[in-house]
């Protein structure tokens, strides 16, 4: 019961890795609240684990404030705070992606992390407590080509969770990342460009371990990280990608 008596938020909980990491956090004692564009999804794995849910645009900035609203009211203080809420665009060249998927992208992985920021740092800085975990991606840390700015808005997350942590260190509030590699979650055919048996193959070849992130991987490094046993760990960018990045 290593989060004991924690209260966490996770966004884009409804869903693969963001399903893996709340089942964790309950099994490890904490009370989670599930933010999710998809309400149906997020009350379905928050009624499966004893916790609360509400349905979240994260790249809005009205919605996140409700969300800290309705986190203030029913859970109390936000002990941890994991923005896993993410999309892609298809496999393309750069130059062909458009700009509404461009923007997209970069509202829900970039603009969500500074949104949440704004509404739940300071509460977080006044109790001297909390952690920060930002599901990032392999694809910020050794980008392929045609995810182009998939790439570059997971890199942005990894810089975006170092500076936080740097900043936000004296005030005892530690923030790290996750980089998985590709999982069988919703976005999986999107990264393969088609969920076919030869895709899945090639994309596997690329793995040394032979196999792709799954949920519970995803949940056993959350609630490490987000433990006191991390409690000297922050800034980190912890690869959970079967070796992909070596």
């Amino acid at each position: 019961m290593r989060l004991d008596g924690r209260t966490a938020i996770v966004t884009g909980g409804g869903s693969g890795f963001g399903a893996g990491i709340a089942r964790a956090f309950a099994a490890e004692g904490a009370t989670v609240l599930i933010a999710d564009l998809n309400g149906g999804a997020a009350r379905t794995v928050a009624d499966g684990i004893g916790g609360h849910w509400t349905e979240t645009d994260v790249g809005e900035d009205a919605s996140v404030a409700r969300l800290a609203f309705e986190a203030s009211d029913r859970l109390g203080d936000v002990d941890i705070l994991v923005n896993n809420a993410g999309i892609t665009h298809l496999p393309q060249p750069l130059e062909e992606v458009s700009e509404d998927d461009f923007d997209r992208v970069l509202r829900v992985n970039a603009k969500s992390v500074y949104l949440t920021a704004r509404h739940f740092v300071p509460a977080m800085k006044a109790r001297g407590a909390g952690a920060i975990l930002n599901i990032a991606s392999t694809a910020g840390l050794s980008p392929r080509p045609g995810l182009n700015w998939y790439n570059a808005s997971k890199g942005w997350m990894i810089t975006a969770t170092k500076t936080m942590a740097v900043e936000l260190a004296p005030a005892g509030v530690r923030v790290n990342a996750l980089c998985p590699v590709a999982g069988e979650t919703p976005l999986l055919a999107s990264f393969m460009g088609g969920d076919t048996p030869e895709n899945r193959e090639r994309f596997l070849r690329t793995i040394p371990l032979g196999r792709f992130s799954t949920p519970q991987d995803m949940g056993a490094a959350a609630v490490f990280l987000c433990s006191d046993e991390a409690s000297m760990i922050t800034g980190a960018a912890l690869e959970v990608d079967g070796g992909r990045c070596i």
